[in-house]
């Protein structure tokens, strides 16, 4: 039944991998099951037989599915299915698609499809990394053009030693989360997360993970010798030579004057007459081309701002080839929120809020992997005002969700741990205006907000991009920092980097060209590094030179503590009594973690010390010597009784009421009253007695000290 059944078996990093085709999926343009350990990952590729009509860019979509199946869970939802994809989904999808877009040919228009549905997980072979060979696999053996195959691999840094492909206990080691795709002969796609990794032990773990990329790319390319399917003829949509250069000899003149300027308000002001007299010009020379035309002005454009840089050194906004734009920043600027701070560069601006939490107001996920939390959280908005345009907001989109993690994932290697600043972190960048780069004008600014609330970072971060001009059938290529919306729109990459003073903490590659070589990737690092070096020292720091000492009067104050795991049940008490006792008369959020880990937040620090008190009075004990601050609840003519934490009662007798004779203990104290007293004995029975008089002695001494 199935006669075109085959299964190709190989080697990633020393672990086995195998590719089976011809059995699932089978209308589909290119189908595979990849098996990687007990990951098993399917991958099915289709392709429209026409080009889609209207659109000017080649119409590709990438889904990576999780099926919570694949690990054994229910989805937690109300209607027990998947919903939208996660987070984690949508980065997946993204990491995918940026190595394998490049390599589509530029003039096609047929809607693509990768769809990777994750069908079983094992943690330690990472079903990223099967569904990107997998797409790459399914893509080579499929009639789809494409200029592939690309493989990929998962790095890590463990006691800095570079491992290729770690498994689960590794990642959790690591200083290094490093995602590296590419081809047989350059690297097409680089994302990383890391604990502040120096430049140079970088390039070494790019290097060493394109070495096992080339092996199984080479393997991927014999399977389509073998067994690939010869690719479709599709309808280019390249423009017509002679049009392009009849607009070129018509207007370059009239379109350089109009980019020529570092505004780029003016610059679209000086191009909207340029484009109206184009089209009063070619439209009826060309009729019912209207969007051929637009793609030559785009087209136009392009090759005016490319020749500047590769011919005269010239940016179009005349700055230094690596010089960075007009820097400001500014903290404390929104009251009654945490932490707030404004970063810009240029024209680009962008605002980040960061709000304090307890941590039990860490993100839930709900996802394939062990990962059950999130503590820090950073999210991105990207308006239509930024770019100066009118669209009704409908939540973030796949970019905004990617920019935002990006910038998570560069600041998060200096959050301080939970033990010594236990808080939740949620940082919202607010993008104000968009001129390139928004992604890490947004780590900037996140820094500076961090810092306004107080919270102590490890170190500060700075974000800085780098681009790329490449000539045809050329191994000449230009860097240049800092680059703006138009060099971006126009260059070959967007190389963008987040450190600190002492090594990188996030990489994001894109590009548009079949590749990067070494040579470029080592340029861009000595770059962005110089720039980020300049950003920190001479214009965040001098905005803010460390944490504030405090966190904000509006944060809520958060104090922690350790108790023994066998004490928890005695602080919740039965049917959560105590604890919610103790939250109600001292108004505050207590969260107990099973490893006896105690976080107590309130907007009064004295009330959360109070609580704390009492949690560890409860937990551990009285102590004979300590002084408590404690609630009469009985009283009796030999004394008061007196409950110092939940279920800790202790006896005043009326001796020990007052430094004076006491004739009827009504007359010191009432059932209600909150009194100081000092645990002066615990008998053998567990009785403890106490003594106001000893309580109200020590404390006039201390103030007389």
């Amino acid at each position: 039944m199935f006669e075109n059944f085959r299964v190709f078996e190989t080697e990633l990093a020393g672990k086995k991998i195998s590719f089976e085709t011809g059995k699932m999926a089978c209308l589909a343009n290119g189908s595979v099951l990849v098996r990687y350990g007990d990951t098993t990952v399917m991958v099915n590729v289709t392709a429209a037989p026409k080009p889609r009509e209207g659109v000017d860019f080649f119409p590709l979509s990438v889904d990576f599915e999780e099926k919570l199946y694949a690990v054994g869970k229910i989805p937690g939802s109300f209607i027990k299915r998947e919903s939208r994809p996660s987070q984690k989904a949508i980065l997946t999808s993204r990491l995918v698609d940026r190595p394998i877009r490049p390599l589509f040919p530029k003039d096609m228009r047929n809607d693509v499809s990768v769809v990777m549905t994750v069908l079983s997980v094992d943690q330690d072979y990472s079903p990223e990394v099967a569904g990107m060979l997998g797409t790459s696999f399914a893509l080579s053996i499929s009639d789809i053009p494409w200029n592939g195959p690309i493989g990929g691999v998962q790095v890590g840094l463990v006691d800095d030693e570079i491992i290729i492909c770690p498994n689960e206990e590794q990642r959790k080691k690591s200083d290094l989360q490093l995602t590296v795709a590419g081809t047989r002969e350059k690297i097409v796609m680089i994302e990383a997360g890391a604990n502040q990794v120096k430049e140079d032990t970088m390039l070494e773990a790019i290097a060493k993970a394109h070495e096992e990329i080339k092996k199984i790319a080479q393997f991927i390319a014999d399977v389509q010798a073998e067994i690939g399917k010869p690719k479709f003829s599709f309808e280019s949509q390249e423009v017509d030579h002679d049009m392009f250069e009849a607009i070129k000899d018509f207007a370059i003149d009239k379109v350089k004057y109009a980019l020529d300027t570092d505004d780029k308000n003016i610059r679209e002001e000086r191009l909207a007459p340029v484009i109206e007299e184009i089209h009063a010009k070619f439209d009826e020379q060309y009729p019912e081309e209207g969007a051929k035309i637009d793609e030559c002005i785009y087209k136009l454009q392009k090759f005016v701002v490319r020749r500047w840089l590769l011919d005269e050194g010239k940016r179009v906004d005349g700055r230094g080839i690596d010089e960075i734009r007009p820097l400001a920043c500014e903290v404390g600027l929104i009251p009654r929120v945490h932490g707030s701070a404004l970063f810009t560069r240029g024209q680009t601006q962008v605002m980040t809020i960061t709000t304090l939490g307890p941590v039990s107001d860490a993100q839930i996920l709900d996802g394939i992997d062990n990962e059950d939390t999130k503590r820090y959280m950073h999210q991105y908005n990207f308006p239509s005002y930024s770019v100066g345009e009118t669209k009704p907001s409908r939540g973030p989109g796949r970019r905004e969700i990617g920019h935002g993690a990006l910038a998570e994932r560069a600041l998060e290697p200096v959050i301080p741990p939970v033990e010594e600043f236990p808080y939740a972190y949620r940082l919202v960048s607010e993008v104000l205006s968009s001129n390139g780069s928004t992604s890490q004008a947004s780590i900037c600014a996140s820094t500076l907000s961090l810092m306004d609330a107080g919270v102590p970072i490890k170190a500060p971060v700075a974000g800085i991009s780098c681009g790329l001009i490449t000539k045809p059938d050329s191994d000449d290529f230009m860097t240049m920092v800092d680059i703006q919306g138009l060099e971006d729109f126009f260059g070959d990459m967007d190389f963008k980097v987040g450190g600190t003073h002492k090594g990188i903490t996030a990489i994001q590659v894109d590009i548009k060209v079949d590749g990067l070589t070494p040579e470029i990737i080592k340029e861009a690092f000595e770059k962005t590094r110089k720039a980020r070096l300049y950003i920190l020292d001479e214009i965040m720091l001098k905005a803010i030179p460390e944490s504030r000492a405090t966190v904000n009067k509006y944060a809520p104050k958060m104090i922690q503590t350790k108790i023994d795991v066998e004490k928890i049940r005695e602080v919740i008490g039965q049917g959560g009594k105590i604890i919610q006792k103790i939250t109600s008369e001292c108004d505050v959020k207590i969260d107990i973690n099973e490893d006896g880990n105690v976080f107590i937040s309130g907007v009064d620090l004295e009330n959360c010390n109070k609580a704390l008190a009492i949690v560890q009075t409860i937990a551990n004990g009285p102590k004979v010597g300590e002084i408590y601050k404690g609630k009469v609840v009985r009283l009796m003519t030999f004394g008061a009784f007196v409950e110092i934490a939940p279920g800790k009662d202790g006896l005043v007798h009326i001796s020990k009421l007052e430094k004076n004779r006491v004739e009827k203990v009504e007359d010191v104290v009432s059932i209600g009253d909150e009194i100081l007293v000092k645990v002066v004995e615990i008998d053998k029975q567990g009785r403890i007695n106490l003594s106001r008089k000893d309580a109200l002695a020590d404390l006039e001494a201390k103030n007389n000290q």
